[in-house]
């Protein structure tokens, strides 16, 4: 009896491809030589978290944060999607003329999801890291486009999957 109508429907172009091969058809996996410390991870979470007016105010937002190489915070979005703050952080940096974000790290407030890392591709990011769990379709299309992903990031303590060549032991 229920009946659901979808009138529109837009995304960045890479959402909802339904395999690795469509996603990496869209853009080629990364050959980027961008390798971090694990050292570098740590403080991420708080310095983003810091800078989170929206859910200081409301409890219920994600953020997306973009790193430099060099560790700059040089954007934080929030959003109720943690895709649309995704969205939102590569809009910033496609307006700033920055694209693509080699040698930098995307930072996302929840899980890293399939979508996640697609988005990442097409941007360019050679890592994403995340205070929560990446997907194992996340695992899978990081591993074959050259993204590390930093999975429970908090505290010291972290795991990185997919491209873990990126990621070296504190220095």
């Amino acid at each position: 009896a229920l009946r659901r109508n979808l009138y529109a429907s837009s995304s960045c172009g890479v959402c909802g491809k339904a395999t690795l091969e469509n996603a990496l058809s869209v853009a080629p996996p990364l050959t980027d030589p961008a390798r971090f410390d694990s050292d570098f991870f740590p403080s991420l979470v708080g310095r983003l978290r810091a800078v989170q007016p929206a859910f200081d105010h409301t409890g219920g937002l994600h953020a997306a944060g973009l790193f430099s190489p060099d560790g700059d915070l040089l954007a934080v979005r929030e959003d109720v999607g943690r895709h649309n703050a995704v969205d939102k952080v590569v809009g910033f940096a496609a307006r700033a003329g920055r694209l693509p974000l080699s040698g930098h790290v995307l930072l996302v407030s929840g899980r890293i999801s399939y979508e996640i890392v697609q988005k990442a591709l097409a941007a360019r990011v050679p890592v994403v890291a995340a205070v929560s769990a990446p997907s194992s379709l996340a695992v899978r299309l990081a591993d074959a486009a050259g993204i590390a992903l930093v999975g429970f990031l908090r505290g010291e303590r972290l795991n990185v999957y997919g491209a873990r060549h990126r990621i070296g032991a504190a220095g």
